[in-house]
This record gives C-alpha cells, sequence and structure tokens, in this order.
C-alpha cells in the first residue's frame, strides 16, 4: 500500500504522505455532494422514473459536470489544496478541449 501512495506522491507532485490521502478525501468528498447536488437538482426539474434519458444525460452535464468542477476547486481551497486542485483541473479541462477539438 505505501509503494502506491508512494507513486500517487510522485505522479500529483505533492511532498507528504497527507497530502495524498487529503487530496483523495477532497475527491470522495466532492463526489458525495455532486450526488446531493444531483439530486437536488433533478427535484427542483421535477425529474421523476418517466422522464427520459436523454433529458437526465443533458442535465447532467450542463448542472452536476460544473457543480463537480467548482466544488472540487472550492474544497482544495478549503483543506489547503488549492494549487494541487487547480492544476489538476487545468489538466482536466486541457484534456477535454483536446477531445473536443478532435471531435469537432
Amino acid at each position: 500500500m505505501k509503494n502506491y501512495f508512494e507513486k500517487l506522491k510522485e505522479r500529483w507532485g505533492v511532498d507528504h504522505f497527507w497530502q495524498v490521502g487529503l487530496i483523495l478525501f477532497i475527491f470522495s468528498i466532492t463526489g458525495m455532494t455532486a450526488l446531493y447536488v444531483r439530486k437536488y437538482a433533478f427535484y427542483l426539474l421535477g425529474f421523476n422514473e418517466s422522464t427520459p434519458f436523454w433529458e437526465e444525460a443533458i442535465t447532467w452535464v450542463l448542472v452536476v459536470f460544473p457543480s463537480y468542477q467548482v466544488l472540487f476547486l472550492v474544497y482544495g481551497f478549503l483543506l489547503g489544496q488549492f494549487d494541487f486542485v487547480w492544476r489538476f483541473e487545468k489538466k482536466s479541462l486541457l484534456k477535454l478541449k483536446k477531445l473536443f477539438v478532435r471531435i469537432f
């Protein structure tokens, strides 16, 4: 297990093992919070079992995905790992941009 944390530490460019644990914690609470955002947004929009999948998918992309990104930055800032989170976001969004450029 220590070897795995060592690899993450090197890959993410952090100095201490506790930072790796904190970053993993940030990922987990961001994901859990995004689930609550999804639940609340879908409730406000009146989605239920009869809502077509395509409407839910478009809403997820327009509401939940951006909220996850913002929550990730907020939690990273609040927990003192903003530098890592900001680098990670920039890299992720650049990859997403390259994907869309290739498609269109």
